[in-house]
């Protein structure tokens, strides 16, 4: 039987008939609408009370459509299923039951087995390059792949989050059934496969939605990007829960992790859309929601949400390995072990103190929350892009600290997160890029530039001249990690010593993973930490991280057969060398 999948939701395009299309469109600005179909007249569009238009035409799969606003605009539409000529050309109906899925009875796996990738599919060669790398990363030990941000954004070249039109997959990555087809691949091969998407802010490009939709936005708040999206407008609440729920359903992604939220000025909004979701995804489905959040809001993760991207770890583990110690690094600057124990112990290192750079109090407490609610990198698109020149670990840190540091990464129970490249030790940089017009373009540039002025290696005017133009081809050419890089000896290695610490993790740690709690934590010489967890099955997982210059006496609760060693001969006993890691498991007592 042909197994197809479609959702229907309030806002856009919905084929009722091979040849017939239903529009809907909500324009409160607006006291009239048509729907524009080439090749056929405009169609008059009836309006309600609270600005929904609508209307039905003799049009089919394929047809290109726009909304007529006035003699001198017609826009694309905001829920548009695909954009074949970019942001500001005629949107198309799609046919969501065109692609019959191969792999339909996929279920997802438990979240406590996720080891997340994170991809950017334009430059891993769009979707068809994506698919062509899963087997790879499966037997590398990967267990879900996370794409960055697929909404329609202005060119072909872009990290994502200039999207604007959040249902349309972008066209320069390949078609809707293209990206079916790589999420069906991915299930085939046991794998999840997760997508970032954005709902705090549109990308300064193609976003029509002020024109015809005033409340869709909040005057009175303004963000980086322009003014909030006003979420406590009924049909803005419904344009992004019903989109998560698209590429869910439609789309069977088996989970969403939601950009920058702190952005997001209705909290409630993102309770209720954890608790929406949970309630209309099918039974016996594994479907998991992942946060970023620069508040550190513990609440969240007991009101729906699996986890949330753990960047308090990544910078404490960044300053330990690196020195650095401007930008938000200042605030991880004056006691990086110290910070780095509270981690590995609690989840967040702040939970209500003062964060200096933002001059008032970050984060919740997160006391009973299991460790598998943080998700623990050292590199991903932000801490690598974010960068003037988008350095890599491999070129900033010491090579003997930084397996180290990936011993711990792979083998603590937080869920572990890679970014592309990183499996085989890429030395390539990882650069901001977009593709704007060039008056867009030049402003993009000048600006990154200005961001760079306080940092001391770019307060001289000439130096920050060097910062790459994100504008430029090449920048975008420069960030694509080469597949060569794995084939040398020293890719060679570093694969290897990444298979052999997933191996571990899932032999021995992922099966003891659901609700392991921190037993602890603490700083046990400079740039040095112990900690110990307690496993479901009451095996005691401790772990000494040595990343400083001497070597230091570990607690004797370090203790038990030792399941990984970096350098594999890292001391005896309490003792643990500079830039060494030892992780230990006790099993549970038994009798």
């Amino acid at each position: 039987m042909r197994k197809t999948h479609a959702f229907s939701g309030h806002f856009g395009a919905t084929l009722l008939a091979p040849q017939q299309t239903r529009f809907r469109f909500w324009a409160p600005s607006c006291a009239s609408v048509s729907v524009e179909i080439e090749g056929h007249p405009p169609v008059p569009m009836a309006r309600d009370a609270e600005g929904w238009f609508e209307a039905t035409a003799p049009c089919g799969a394929g047809a290109l459509y726009r909304y007529r606003l006035n003699p001198h605009l017609a826009v694309p539409d905001p829920a548009s299923r695909a954009q074949p000529r970019d942001v500001s050309g005629p949107s198309q109906v799609v046919d969501p039951r065109a692609y019959a899925w191969q792999d339909d009875d996929w279920r997802g796996l438990p979240w406590e087995q996720a080891v997340i990738y994170e991809i950017h599919v334009g430059a891993a060669g769009g979707f068809r390059g994506v698919r062509a790398q899963l087997a790879r990363l499966k037997a590398l030990g990967i267990t879900a792949v996370e794409l960055m941000p697929l909404s329609e954004f202005p060119g072909g070249r872009n990290w994502g989050y200039d999207g604007v039109l959040p249902y349309a997959p972008e066209s320069s990555y390949g078609t809707p059934e293209d990206l079916k087809a790589l999420v069906d691949h991915a299930h085939a091969l046991g794998m999840m496969i997760f997508l970032d998407v954005v709902y705090n802010h549109f990308g300064p490009e193609g976003n029509f939605l002020a024109a015809y939709a005033a409340p869709f936005f909040h005057a009175g708040r303004p963000t980086p990007w322009g003014d909030a999206i006003d979420f406590r407008q009924p049909a803005v609440q419904t344009y992004f829960a019903e989109n998560a729920l698209y590429w869910l359903m439609e789309y069977r992604f088996d989970g969403l992790r939601f950009d920058a939220v702190q952005a997001i000025g209705e909290r409630d909004w993102l309770v209720d859309l954890a608790a929406h979701v949970r309630a209309r995804v099918e039974p016996g489905r594994h479907v998991h929601l992942i946060l970023e959040n620069e508040n550190n809001d513990s609440g969240l993760l007991r009101a729906g949400f699996d986890a949330q991207w753990n960047d308090d770890g990544h910078n404490a583990l960044h300053v330990l390995l690196t020195g650095e110690d401007e930008g938000y690094y200042a605030n991880f600057a004056t006691d990086p072990a110290g910070r780095l124990a509270r981690v590995l112990a609690e989840g967040f290192a702040f939970q209500g103190e003062m964060f200096p750079t933002l001059g008032h109090p970050r984060g919740m407490e997160t006391g009973g929350l299991p460790a598998t609610a943080f998700v623990l990198f050292l590199q991903n698109h932000d801490q690598i892009g974010n960068r003037a020149l988008g350095e890599r670990l491999t070129v900033l840190a010491a090579p003997q600290a930084l397996r180290a540091a990936y011993g711990l990464l792979l083998l603590s129970p937080q869920i572990p997160m890679l970014f592309m490249g990183e499996e085989w030790g890429s030395r390539r940089p990882f650069l901001y890029f977009t593709s704007h017009p060039p008056i867009l373009g030049d402003i993009v540039r000048d600006g990154r530039r200005r961001e760079f002025a306080a940092f001391a290696h770019f307060s001289d005017p000439a130096r920050r001249e060097t910062i790459p133009d994100p504008n430029d081809p090449a920048t975008f050419a420069a960030s694509i990690p080469p597949p060569d890089e794995a084939e040398t000896p020293q890719g060679q290695d570093w694969l290897a010593f990444f298979a052999s610490l997933l191996r571990l993790r899932h032999a021995r740690i992922t099966p003891r993973l659901r609700g392991a709690q921190g037993l602890g934590a603490r700083v046990v010489g400079p740039g040095a930490v112990a900690a110990r967890w307690r496993m479901a099955d009451g095996a005691i997982l401790s772990v000494g991280l040595n990343l400083g210059a001497d070597t230091v006496d570990l607690p004797d609760w370090v203790a038990g057969p030792v399941l990984f060693q970096y350098p594999p001969a890292a001391g005896t006993g309490a003792r643990l060398p500079r830039h060494a890691v030892t992780i230990h498991l006790a099993e549970p007592a038994h009798g």
